[in-house]
């Protein structure tokens, strides 16, 4: 099924919802409410479009995205009606939002469900890990027993704190905090000259401060270790002390509303003259809602937080410091900064302690970020004898292969298919999603099961839970699962073509003028997977696998001895049936495990233990980074991985597991492949 609604006309305005990523063309004066629905798109109206319950609240995205050819603005929908004010005098409606059960379409409009109000906002499934690790942390807690003050010693408070801080601990060249300097004196004396200073030290070799400074005995501090993806922020707050993870959050990426890939970010950014502010202070606000949220959650205040950790990839990671992504658009793909960045919070905007201290994880190159920094740490392909594939899967694909000998990383431009955007019935990992397909090779019927349903849809007990829960588009793992099932089952060829011959056998292929889509769900909305639908999987399939092919060449080998598949989408998606795909290599199915948040797990490991930091430091200078768009071979790798599992490759340690369809013939291919070049170019 088309995200477009019926009967659509060419001239009318584009509307386009985030962070779906569904758009269809509507007439001007179409409620956005209807618009939204008629694509799909959730937005919850619990009064019946009355403008009472404010529940279908959204947003308006300003400027020029150059990606969908929208230019949007506030100039392209209706004024304030009598409903809006009306609500926002009795009920208060925050700035920039509007109801949609009121606002109707005047223009080209990108439109933003924010998730506060989004009832089936999308899963973050980013948890912590339970991997135990060693403490040595940047922070010492350091109590000390101050000489009070004496006529005969003329010696200011702090230098007395210094003094004993030297004696007692062995900091004898101490800088300190300007903001500690007015403090100090009532903290000495409120704690009757005894006190707790923290003192942050990153590297043995640079001068300790003091950041912090408490009345009597602080016996706790806290960090936060946080990876910043694309799509999700996951966020977790530990002791400094002990270790352990107090709590974790994790919310939608808000730049996810500027483009839902990275390339549509950086393009916002180019032609959008306040784009790279809006993002920056989109997500450090989204940073700081977390902070507060992960403190609520521990009970702890936000001033007893003292460091933070963050990786991202490198467009997150400049826009979280404020730095222009625009180099990162083009060749050379040149990064303003690899190196780990130290900075303090405050200088961030983050609320915590105006001491605390942040550090960034090193970029291994322009689009292998910190995040693929920290999954290496967590992982560690370069500490293996063996030869480690380890791949985090999202709108960027970034992927490191190596052992203790040589390791060399690549990034392949996946897109965002994987995440459901591009694809017709599409979404996020979100309740109603369907997440995992099985159909029968006979029959071509299909079951699955849905995010928030725990029975699979031929079991008891499905139809009720699907009434209040819906069934209302595919997720990644489930866009996976349906296309390699229906390779399984026939229902398309190697490559990717929708057997239309099968409309005689089942009422579950459906033609589409001379294309032909599969019927996985007959409910409101309709799920189809569509050819094109299949198409956007292959080309988003073959572009990994063909990153991961150079990255094989380059280390002069046949096969990979293990893989590690890390991210949210990593977590969830069954290698067997990615393998089915062609989405990674063949590999024995023992040796392949998803690796979970392994980039927020890498963060964690340099919160609690500096010497983590010197270990990635040194790893990414040594890592190889190969640019995919430089490599002559790419396009052949690319070409040959459009095949499922491939056109070239084999797949033996799969075919144990699973029964391939027979391999057409080299003539059968060729005549085929044919008949659809003759096709695509009509």
């Amino acid at each position: 099924m088309l995200n477009v609604p019926p009967k659509d006309n060419k001239t009318d305005p584009l509307v386009l919802f985030m962070p779906s990523g569904k758009r269809g063309r509507f007439p001007v004066g179409t409620p956005i409410l209807d618009a939204a629905r008629s694509l799909g798109v959730y937005v919850e109206s619990v009064c019946g479009g009355r403008g009472i319950c404010g529940r279908c609240q959204v947003e308006v995205q300003e400027g020029r995205f150059a990606k969908h050819g929208i230019t949007s603005s506030n100039g392209h929908i209706s004024e304030f009606g009598p409903k809006e004010t009306r609500y926002a005098d009795k009920r208060s409606l925050k700035e920039g939002r509007r109801l949609s059960c009121s606002a109707t379409v005047q223009g080209d409009l990108v439109i933003d469900v924010p998730q506060d109000v989004a009832v089936n906002a999308q899963v973050v499934r980013k948890d912590s890990d339970e991997r135990v690790i060693e403490r040595n942390a940047a922070i010492h807690m350091c109590y000390v027993e101050v000489e009070e003050p004496d006529m005969h010693k003329p010696l200011g408070d702090l230098d007395r704190l210094k003094a004993a801080l030297a004696t007692d601990w062995g900091f004898t060249d101490l800088d300190v905090d300007f903001h500690i300097l007015p403090q100090v004196q009532a903290i000495l004396r409120k704690g009757e000259w005894k006190v707790t200073a923290a003192i942050h030290r990153d590297d043995e070799h640079e001068r300790p401060r003091m950041i912090a400074l408490y009345p009597g005995l602080k016996n706790e501090a806290y960090g936060i270790a946080c990876d910043i993806g694309s799509t999700t922020i996951a966020m977790h707050l530990s002791s400094l002390l002990s270790g352990r993870t107090v709590a974790s959050a994790g919310t939608s990426n808000p730049q996810i509303r500027f483009g839902e890939d990275l390339m549509s970010r950086v393009s916002y950014v180019m032609m959008n003259p306040d784009g790279r502010a809006a993002m920056t202070k989109a997500v450090r606000e989204a940073l700081n809602g977390l902070i507060e949220r992960v403190c609520s959650q521990g009970g702890v205040s936000r001033e007893d937080v003292l460091e933070a950790v963050f990786v991202g990839n490198p467009i997150m990671h400049h826009l979280f410091l404020g730095i222009d992504p625009t180099e990162l658009g083009g060749a050379p793909f040149a990064l303003a900064v690899s190196g780990a960045v130290r900075a303090a919070a405050h200088e961030l905007e983050l609320s915590m302690n105006r001491g605390t201290r942040v550090y960034v994880l090193p970029c291994i190159a322009g689009h292998v970020g910190a995040d693929a920094a920290g999954a290496t740490l967590t992982e560690g392909p370069h500490r293996q004898d063996e030869m480690m594939l380890l791949v985090d899967i999202g709108t960027n694909a970034e992927i490191v292969l190596g052992n203790w000998i040589r390791t060399v990383a690549a990034s392949s431009p996946t897109g965002p298919a994987f995440e459901g955007a591009e694809i017709s019935c599409g979404q996020r990992a979100a309740a109603g999603a369907i997440e995992r397909v099985r159909i029968d090779p006979v029959t071509l019927e299909p079951r699955f099961r849905v995010i928030g349903i725990e029975p699979w849809s031929d079991e008891p007990g499905f139809a009720e839970a699907a009434a209040t829960v819906g069934v209302t588009g595919i997720c990644g793992s489930g866009i996976i699962e349906v296309v390699a099932e229906m390779f399984l089952a026939g229902i398309i060829s190697e490559d990717g073509v929708v057997d239309g011959s099968l409309t005689a056998r089942s009422p579950r292929i459906l033609q589409n003028g001379r294309t032909f889509s599969y019927l996985l769900h007959e409910g409101e909305p309709k799920i189809v997977v569509t050819q094109g639908d299949v198409r956007a999987i292959q080309l988003a399939k073959a572009a990994l696998y063909a990153g991961v092919k150079l990255l094989m060449d380059k280390q002069g080998i046949d096969h990979v001895d293990r893989i590690g598949l890390a991210g949210a989408f990593g977590t969830f998606i069954d290698p067997k049936y990615a393998m089915v795909l062609g989405l990674i290599p063949d590999c024995d199915l023992a040796k392949v495990k998803a690796v979970g948040n392994a980039a927020g797990t890498g963060a964690r490991m340099c919160l609690l233990n500096r010497g983590h930091r010197r270990e990635i430091e040194e790893t990414v200078s040594k890592i190889e980074k190969i640019e995919t768009a430089l490599e002559s071979k790419f396009q052949e790798h690319f070409v040959n991985a459009m095949a499922m599992p491939n056109k070239v490759d084999a797949f033996p340690k799969l075919a144990e597991a699973v029964t391939l369809p027979a391999r057409k013939m080299p003539a059968e291919q060729g005549e085929a492949g044919s008949r659809r070049r003759r096709r695509s170019r009509e």
